[in-house]
């Protein structure tokens, strides 16, 4: 075997989030973009002394246990992790990774409480980021998801199941609008075009719908048509907003340079456990309502009394937690590097006729620095990188009673519990959730407590 040949394995093991683990001529080969009990063709990509990667060509027979394709998209879209897999067998594996991790980190957990699926498994993400572009080079326009295996290609996904319908609408009637007046999309290579990114965003309990159109400044946008096709098109639900970014920026990150609200306003309204919150653009907001709301709940559930507690919510977004904790808590102090998120979070608090709750627009690091007084409860939510060790060595010298640590990342979250483990404090109960069913992320909810406290 050398790098370039094509050969055919079945792969045995999944290796999360996905790929799979075949022998052959007596090597480990790591293959992407496989499951369990696949016989697929695939390329050796790299051939090591112990070990071969390779990258999939075709699947030639499927696993047993696979299903009919979660949509007509499947093998194209990069979107959907395990579009084939039932959904039972999606989250054994989620929960069996959460504890693979937990093991290989020596971390031990008091009371592990298992995986909770989701409540639907269709129609739950509350927002979508799509990308213009075409269907292979000199292809047709298309407004989607990047093709799998090949970034620069989009995917139209006109019937995605994960979205809710009206967002697939929307994406059929935007993508018309710019196809009609033969708009050219932006071409990252060449750094020339117009349209970039179509964001959709929903509030679950309000049907409010809020688009987001994101493109350079090399051309004019038609405001009055584009307003007017979005409005014509036959929707389920409202649309409450429709803005428009101007994004200039090299990276595929959309940045926004600056936003225009074109009609409507320039937020939709979301409820969770009897608050209400304004959701702008780019606010930092769970992706699926109904899930993100029962992980609170429990989250708080694990928590004896919040009764007179002073509490630090760190990376708080735009400060969920921080106002559902406020409502029993004396004091709730959050922090978030994202100014806008800091901004939406007051003015939701305010909203909400909260006077308990602060908070610090500051990267973690730099604000422990100006926070004297120590919480009785901090809460942890950082991003899927974890918590830096310089940033975590500050938090645990404020010596909190209890932690309560929620995440997105099972592998990041184990090596920033062991780190907590080796300071004093035990992980009292860890349950996983599978908010997001179809793709490969997890999340998870811990509660840690300093052994002499």
């Amino acid at each position: 075997m050398k790098k370039g040949d094509i050969i055919s394995v079945e792969a045995e093991e999944l290796i999360y989030p996905r790929e799979g683990l075949a022998h052959y001529q007596g090597k480990k080969i790591r293959i992407d973009q496989a499951l369990p009990g696949q016989r697929l063709q695939v390329r050796v990509t790299r051939n090591g002394d112990k070990r071969a990667l390779a990258k999939t060509l075709s699947v030639e027979e499927r696993a047993p246990y696979e299903k009919a394709p979660l949509c007509s998209f499947t093998h194209f879209c990069g979107g959907c992790s395990f579009p084939t897999v039932p959904y039972e067998t999606q989250v054994q594996w989620k929960g069996r990774e959460v504890l693979e991790q937990l093991s290989k980190n020596q971390v031990q957990v008091e009371k592990f409480e298992g995986i909770q699926g989701c409540q639907r498994l269709t129609g739950y993400r509350n927002k979508m980021e799509y990308t213009f572009g075409d269907e292979e080079k000199g292809g047709r326009p298309a407004l989607g998801m990047h093709r799998k295996g090949r970034y620069m290609d989009i995917v139209t996904v006109s019937d995605c199941v994960i979205a809710p319908a009206d967002f697939n609408r929307i994406v059929e009637g935007t993508l018309a609008f710019f196809t009609q007046r033969g708009i050219p999309f932006y071409r990252k290579k060449e750094r020339t075009g117009f349209q970039r990114n179509l964001i959709i965003r929903r509030g679950e309990r309000t049907g409010e719908l809020l688009v987001n159109l994101v493109s350079t400044s090399q051309a004019s946008l038609d405001k009055k048509a584009f307003v007017d096709c979005l409005l014509a098109l036959e929707l389920d639900e409202e649309i409450c907003g429709i803005t428009h970014t101007i994004n200039d920026s090299v990276s595929d990150f959309v940045y926004c340079d600056s936003l225009e609200v074109l009609w409507g306003r320039g937020y939709y309204r979301e409820e969770i456990l009897g608050l209400t919150f304004q959701v702008s653009p780019f606010s930092f907001f769970q992706t699926n309502t109904l899930a993100a709301e029962r992980l609170y709940q429990e989250a708080l559930g694990m928590i004896d009394e919040l009764e007179g507690k002073r509490v630090f919510d760190l990376y708080c977004g735009t400060g969920t937690i921080s106002q559902i904790m406020a409502l029993k808590a004396k004091e709730v102090v959050g922090v978030e590097i994202v100014e806008e998120a800091v901004g939406s979070a007051r003015e939701n608090a305010a909203l909400n006729g909260l006077d308990n709750c602060r908070f610090v627009a500051a990267d973690v690091f730099d604000a422990l620095d100006e926070l004297k007084e120590p919480p009785d409860l901090m809460v942890l939510d950082p991003p899927r990188a974890g918590i830096l060790p310089k940033t975590l060595s500050k938090i645990l010298a404020y010596r909190s009673p209890q932690i309560l640590y929620i995440s997105c990342n099972p592998l990041t979250m184990a090596q920033n519990l062991a780190v907590m483990q080796q300071e004093g404090y035990q992980v009292m109960r860890l349950k996983a959730y599978d908010n997001f069913p179809w793709t490969k992320h997890i999340e998870c909810c811990c509660l840690l407590q300093r052994e002499e406290a």
